[in-house]
């Protein structure tokens, strides 16, 4: 199906450990909410895993979006896999979105047989320069979203990281776009996914 387009499309994939073998692969899957809290799990995770990200603006729903994973599942034997997709892709149905996860979910499955998965749940969105408010439009789509996922998690056995709540009622932990964190944001949400990680 054809992708719709945003403004600005990007791709960023970073392996630590490249050329390691002595030590299990992490990969994040996510957006820019990933790619912030990628640090802090890389440096809480140290001696104990090598972690990889790949951060993109594609939602599952573009046919695309399965090249770009298989960037990383096609070269590297990963042992964990952390997963999320939801605040991009817009101009996608909920049914769309739901194929589309479904069939990310396919191509990990095959492409990464080994490795132990965790769904990720979307993070809510505030009101850009009036973080104070919940971009009440936005977080509901994220919510829609955020509750498809976890159906489609839940008929696969996966288990859920609840990205959502520990972040939803905290306006202090949002930086100005209301869309990203700043530091105790980050910090927030990287502990979250390391006690889902370790758990």
């Amino acid at each position: 199906m054809a992708k719709p387009l945003e403004y600005i499309e990007w791709l960023d994939v970073w392996v630590a450990g490249a050329d390691k073998t002595d030590l299990p692969r992490l990969l994040l899957v996510g957006d820019s909410i990933a790619r912030s809290y990628y640090a802090h799990v890389d440096k809480a995770l140290e001696g104990k895993h090598y972690c990889a990200r790949l951060c993109t603006s594609t939602c599952v729903c573009a046919a695309v979006y399965l090249s770009e994973l298989s960037l990383l599942l096609d070269e590297y034997p990963f042992a964990l896999i952390h997963f999320n997709n939801g605040l991009h892709g817009g101009g996608y149905t909920l049914d769309e979105y739901r194929a589309g996860l479904e069939r990310a979910w396919d191509f990990i499955a095959a492409h990464a047989p080994a490795a132990r998965c965790i769904w990720a749940a979307s993070t809510p969105v505030r009101r850009a320069a009036h973080v104070a408010d919940l971009n009440v439009e936005r977080t509901a789509w994220v919510a829609e979203r955020n509750r498809a996922a976890a159906e489609i998690a839940a008929a696969r056995g996966l288990p859920v990281d609840d990205l959502f709540t520990p972040v939803c009622d905290h306006p202090e932990y949002f930086s100005d776009d209301g869309v990203h964190y700043n530091a105790a944001g980050v910090a927030v949400l990287g502990d979250t996914v390391l006690a889902t990680l370790q758990g």
